[in-house]
């Protein structure tokens, strides 16, 4: 029986995973299940796989899940420290489905147990790529990939050498407003940016989809996770999300991902690594899909995909302002206090601002200073939208 942890377990990624793990419940002992707000979710996960701890990492939600635990043998606990020592506690494999930099320190908890991380919070490898794969060397853990592209392009390597490798392209939706006129844009409101054509996710990757965002975000995390040069990563626009990533080599073959948008098959390959096991996910018809489509991003559209190169030009802390930057300017734009189209603005300012600041490339990488690189973005970009 594998000893497993769910960081991130109310939000659509732990979900899944919950889904997976209570369809062979006899396969694993749950360690730790944490979340943030929906208590309610949280102690019914809790109690249905009989975790040993829960954790909500909102300290004022504490007395609500002791509550919602009372009698259930479930040990309880609140706060992000909580949910970091959470993260600590021994186990095999662990889900870090935290959303944003707070993934971070939780990850590097888990691979210093030198377990295996299923990593879905791409944040962690953006601000903090070879802190992480540092950690992960010097305790012999895995880091496994859990964004639907990456574990395709994962997968697409297995039995093959990286360095026949020319090519790496992952695919995007385009979200909510891949046909919108570009004058529309400018007008686009919040409800219209978190309705996603493809994939259910909650209400900030939905919008990072429609953004692009959440793309820039994976093509700097295609590098730091696969040691690539970031001129052989490319994006293309495939509507119909099926598939995920290829994979193209130096004799000119392309190796495609191909699968429905369901996130069960990237969760279940990382949870059963290195085994294939049955999901219970759509089998394809390709005979009733008729065609799939493809085409080059606008980078007039989405300028959050060239502002992801200048950060891989840049190195360092700058995956650390970008990322920071992008959860603030996504944090006012769900406030309603910018609109779609400065959420880029705002970030290019950040890091135009913070580029010439001492150490942003050249200090060394530790945890602190990736979070104080982190504070720092997040108080430029509110500066910037506080005095446009």
């Amino acid at each position: 029986m594998r000893k497993i942890s769910i960081l991130g377990a109310t939000g659509s990624i732990g979900q899944n995973t919950i889904d997976l793990v209570k369809r062979a419940p006899d396969d694993y002992e749950v360690v730790a299940l944490t979340g943030a707000q929906n208590i309610a979710q949280l102690a019914k996960d809790a109690i249905e796989l009989r975790a040993k701890v829960a954790v909500t990492a909102d300290l004022a939600r504490l007395e609500e899940l002791r509550t919602a635990l009372v009698g259930s043998g479930v040990e309880v606990a609140a706060g992000v420290s909580a949910v970091t020592e959470a993260a600590a506690r021994p186990a095999d494999w662990v889900m870090s489905a935290i959303v944003g930099a707070a993934g971070l320190a939780p990850g590097l908890e888990v691979l210093k147990q030198g377990a295996a991380l299923a990593l879905a919070n791409k944040e962690s490898m953006v601000c903090a790529g070879a802190l992480v794969k540092t950690t992960a060397k010097e305790h012999n853990a895995h880091i496994l990939p859990v964004d639907s592209e990456h574990s395709a392009v994962f997968q697409g390597l297995i039995g093959e050498d990286i360095t026949a490798v020319e090519r790496i392209i992952i695919t995007a939706s385009g979200g909510a407003f891949r046909d919108w006129p570009m004058d529309k844009l400018a007008g686009a409101t919040l409800a219209q940016a978190q309705t996603h054509p493809n994939w259910d996710m909650g209400q900030r990757i939905t919008i990072d989809s429609a953004s692009m965002f959440n793309k820039a975000l994976e093509v700097i995390e295609t590098r730091e996770f696969f040691e690539v040069p970031p001129e052989i990563i490319e994006v293309l626009v495939h509507p119909q999300s099926m598939v995920h990533a290829l994979v193209g080599f130096k004799d000119g073959a392309l190796m495609a991902h191909v699968g429905p948008p369901d996130m069960r098959h990237a969760i279940g390959f990382a949870l059963h690594w290195p085994e294939r096991r049955h999901l219970p996910v759509e089998r394809l018809d390709l005979a009733a899909l008729s065609q799939l489509t493809f085409r080059a991003p606008d980078e007039k559209r989405w300028p959050a995909l060239r502002l992801a190169r200048e950060v891989m030009a840049t190195g360092g802390h700058a995956g650390a302002v970008f990322n920071a930057a992008k959860e603030r300017a996504l944090d006012h734009f769900i406030s309603e206090r910018i609109g779609f189209l400065q959420m880029a603005e705002v970030v290019e300012e950040v890091l135009h601002r913070l580029s010439a600041q001492s150490g942003l490339t050249n200090a060394e990488m530790t945890l602190d200073s990736v979070l104080e690189m982190d504070h720092l973005a997040r108080n430029t970009a509110d500066e910037i939208i506080a005095n446009p």
